[in-house]
């Protein structure tokens, strides 16, 4: 049976979730970034108005404001994203079961089977358009497609508020001329051993023997070939997420950090969140991985184990310090921090002895901010100026 694979990508997903907060901000140039005064942070998103005057993410924010001198400085406000996307993804599922979110912001749909309730494809991408708009108040752009790979790209070739259909028979006119980086699936590294084969463009790729690719590259050679053609037989899983191997946490901050006391405050909030999310799926860990990357995009990825699989964090808190004190440069600047939990084990129903007072306390913290939300309950040190997660701060009001 022919699919219909949606990719329902929300448009400038931080800055958008900001002028809905902060009505007076819509169709203004807007950055979610780090405090303007010390000019060390980098952009984290920027509204289209923003954009269309030359800011791209990842621009310091000096550079920024000489593109957009008039532009409004915000900082993120993740758990308002976190319950944006929550409210995207139950709006799509009334459309389909099967949904897949990708990422905080997009989510794949398959369509397949829906087609007695709707005139088209594309009336029913307009519907999900029109009720996003509506109902949560941002943007979107969807692609549409016969596989998850094409509807990924359909979706990234109109923005803001686009809807692309793409066929494969459409591929070696709308994809093939375009450089192979824009390809899914190829980073930095991989573009540069395709360059260094001679391959440019998408249709370049499409066009080499699968038997080369797959000899210089593996399976990834081989699953390359097919997204250049269109192939991808990975359905659309809404389950993709309720086995995991690793529950984890990445954020890129809001200015370089170089005091330990600034990235212990980091590294404890990314440990409650991975924490907190680890408990609510009934998981505890055992392996902690630490993320690092500096201001010069250097990178750091170390792992090491507890003696015993935990869901608290300040276990995973104290191994990732560990682990950074040991292996990254002291006073060298960062620019971003992860860490994830994995060796998991599933604990549903696990029995809590009298003894352990530590996993008690977390178990009535969880019941908390399960009925009042996540900022009912916070540590101190998440209000200090380090901290990114939960500040509610706001610059140039």
């Amino acid at each position: 049976m022919k699919k219909t694979i949606f990719l329902v990508d929300m448009n400038a997903f931080y800055a958008s979730v900001t002028q809905v907060l902060e009505p007076e901000l819509a169709d203004q140039p807007l950055l979610v970034a780090g405090n303007p005064e010390k000019r060390h942070g980098i952009i984290l998103a920027a509204s289209y108005e923003a954009k269309r005057m030359g800011v791209k993410t990842g621009m310091p924010i000096w550079e920024a404001l000489t593109y957009c001198p008039q532009a409004i400085l915000r900082p993120p406000n993740f758990p308002a994203y976190l319950d944006f996307s929550n409210r995207i993804m139950l709006l799509l599922r009334e459309f389909s079961p099967l949904v897949e979110p990708y990422s905080i912001d997009e989510a794949f749909v398959d369509m397949t089977g829906t087609e007695g309730l709707w005139e088209s494809p594309v009336k029913a991408a307009q519907t999900i358009k029109k009720r996003i708009k509506n109902e949560i108040g941002i943007l979107c752009s969807v692609g549409i497609g016969p596989c998850k790979v094409v509807a990924k790209m359909a979706a990234e070739l109109q923005k803001p508020d686009g809807l692309t259909v793409l066929t494969v028979e459409d591929l070696p006119q709308r994809l093939w001329p375009l450089p192979i980086e824009e390809l899914f699936g190829v980073g930095r590294r991989m573009k540069q051993h395709l360059r260094n084969m001679g391959i440019r463009t998408i249709g370049d790729l499409a066009q080499t023997p699968v038997d080369l690719l797959t000899h210089r590259f593996g399976i990834i050679g081989t699953r390359l070939h097919g997204y250049a053609h269109g192939i991808d037989p990975s359905p659309v899983d809404p389950h993709s997420l309720d086995t995991v191997k690793s529950i984890g946490h990445q954020i890129t901050l809001p200015k370089d950090y170089t005091k330990i006391g600034e990235i212990k405050v980091v590294l404890l909030e990314l440990a409650d969140a991975v924490c907190r999310r680890a408990r609510l799926g009934n998981y505890q860990g055992k392996t902690v991985s630490l993320y690092v990357r500096g201001a010069d995009f250097t990178g750091l990825h170390r792992s090491a184990s507890l003696t015993k699989p935990t869901a608290l964090p300040l276990p995973v808190y104290h191994l990732a310090l560990k682990l950074l004190q040991r292996w990254w440069p002291k006073d060298k600047p960062i620019r971003l921090l992860g860490i994830s939990l994995s060796n998991l084990n599933y604990n549903k129903g696990q029995q809590l002895t009298f003894f352990l007072q530590e996993e008690k306390l977390y178990t009535t913290i969880d019941k908390i901010k399960n009925k009042y939300g996540e900022k009912s309950l916070l540590r101190g040190s998440f209000l200090l100026e380090a901290g990114v997660f939960y500040k509610d701060n706001h610059f140039n009001k």
